[in-house]
């Protein structure tokens, strides 16, 4: 078999099977609960869980979620190792899935799509197989990639790793190697910067859709964090279309 994309969505009615091929499963909206064995976890945007082939697996999802899931023959040997089930991606892979899913929902070329094979498996191959954090610390690092419209306070972030504030920002910081509030702004801007490469939607409800009511605010941010501001970013776009 040759290695394939696809866009898919699973039901709230836990399943199970195995197949003779392996196959990656990432998170593009919402999160997965899979069992395997020695294993059992909530797979969330920004991770990717590895299946093995001939690996048998419980998997339910909310109907709402989406995935990008690979199929395919082979996988890099470093992905044949215990730290490679689960483990979180970086930014860049995460962009990239955005543009598969809107690439995959355009059009079928065949050609176009073993070129975004090639690209996102050297992506694939950056990845670092960190060790899985904490249940509480994964359930709040998904939590704010899940809600990145909405406020996220040290205290409701804290009390859903059931820590004091103290606590949590150190814990988070020695797990993560950032803070909470770099983790947030970095989330923020990569999933803008997504929204303005991948639709047209206005600059103003692409910051609603980070977090910002204050359409200055995110300007000035994603000025810092990029080095251009949004519309110098949508022009840049533009010219190279």
């Amino acid at each position: 078999m040759e290695s394939s994309f696809s866009i898919r969505a699973y039901s709230k009615q836990r399943q199970g099977h195995a197949h003779d091929y392996h196959q990656m499963v990432l998170p593009v909206q919402g999160a997965i609960e899979i069992e395997l064995t020695g294993y059992n976890g909530r797979v969330s945007v920004g991770e990717c869980v590895v299946i093995r082939a001939g690996t048998f697996h419980h998997f339910h999802a909310d109907e709402a979620a989406r995935f990008i899931v690979v199929d395919t023959p082979t996988l890099p040997e470093k992905f044949t190792t215990p730290e490679f089930v689960q483990f979180p991606i970086t930014p860049p892979l995460m962009s990239f899935l955005y543009f598969i899913e809107k690439q995959l929902e355009f059009q079928v070329d065949s050609q176009l799509e073993q070129s975004i094979f090639a690209l996102f498996f050297a992506l694939l191959s950056q990845q670092d197989g960190e060790e899985l954090l904490s249940p509480r610390m994964r359930e709040t690092r998904a939590y704010i990639v899940e809600n990145l419209d909405t406020e996220l306070t040290i205290e409701a972030l804290a009390s859903i790793a059931c820590q004091s504030p103290t606590q949590f920002k150190k814990h988070f910081k020695a797990a993560l190697g950032i803070s909470p509030f770099q983790f947030i702004t970095g989330q923020r801007m990569e999933k803008a910067k997504a929204l303005l490469t991948h639709t047209d939607l206005p600059v103003q409800i692409v910051a609603e859709r980070v977090g910002y009511q204050d359409l200055s605010a995110f300007s000035r941010r994603f000025s810092s964090h990029f080095g251009m501001s949004p519309r110098q970013f949508i022009g840049n776009q533009k010219a190279t279309d």
